[in-house]
């Protein structure tokens, strides 16, 4: 999940404890967008996790 300022959380996190709330920025969280054709090929997502648990 994302908002409009790219912080980015897990499914899990939304549902359970976010509710949907950004929690950095008010924002709404939404699906993040995938990439897809040449956009894909030329800039792959990033094999690196950052995890920053909510208290």
């Amino acid at each position: 999940m994302i908002c409009s300022f790219e912080c980015t959380f897990c499914t899990d996190c939304n549902d359970t404890i976010l509710k949907g709330t950004c929690p950095n920025c008010g924002g709404i969280l939404v699906p993040r967008p995938t990439r897809v054709g040449a956009a894909l090929a030329k800039f792959p997502a990033s094999t690196v996790r950052v995890y920053k648990p909510v208290d």
